[in-house]
């Protein structure tokens, strides 16, 4: 599921043009090679068909999905599988400093958890939509405890996972 995501934001990516990364990006999340997206509504442009989405509503979306899936489990904990093992975690916090649009209506978002095993968690999380309508479509365990299991890297205009 994972590679299928990755494909189809490969294939996206290499439809728009190469613009350079902003410096300032953090070098282990991705970000699209286009402006930023500001977190205020009022500073964004309108498209054509309608208002870009904002940071704030990616933040939202991130936040409605985790809230959604933990109001659904018994356990009111939020459930990601790694490894065939059923994480159970409760949000720390959403890293509203990485959130990200990547281009061809695919967005990232950055959110650590702490697992009932005690281990803090980085999750990457990537959301398609509309504002007001993001919906989840894949998440990714990047780091446990700090320690990263892979790295993001840009490549002509296309972010790519790499091994640490």
């Amino acid at each position: 599921m994972i590679t299928r995501i990755i494909l189809a934001i490969t294939a996206v990516s290499f439809l728009m043009p190469a613009l350079p990364v902003l410096a300032d990006e953090h070098p282990e999340h991705p970000r699209a090679p286009q402006p930023a997206v500001s977190g205020k509504p009022s500073e964004q442009p309108q498209a054509a068909q309608g208002k870009e989405v904002s940071k704030a509503d990616i933040s939202a979306g991130i936040r409605k999905h985790i809230a959604s899936e933990t109001k659904r489990a018994s356990d009111k904990k939020f459930h990601a599988n790694y490894q065939g093992k059923d994480l159970a975690m409760d949000l720390v916090r959403v890293h509203d400093d990485r959130l990200s649009n990547l281009g061809g209506g695919k967005y990232f978002a950055c959110v650590d958890m702490k697992a009932t095993d005690g281990k803090t968690y980085d999750i990457d999380f990537f959301l398609t939509g509309q504002p007001g309508n993001m919906t989840v479509v894949d998440t990714s365990v990047h780091k446990i405890n700090g320690k990263p299991l892979y790295n993001w890297k840009e490549d002509n205009g296309v972010w790519k996972k790499v091994k640490v």
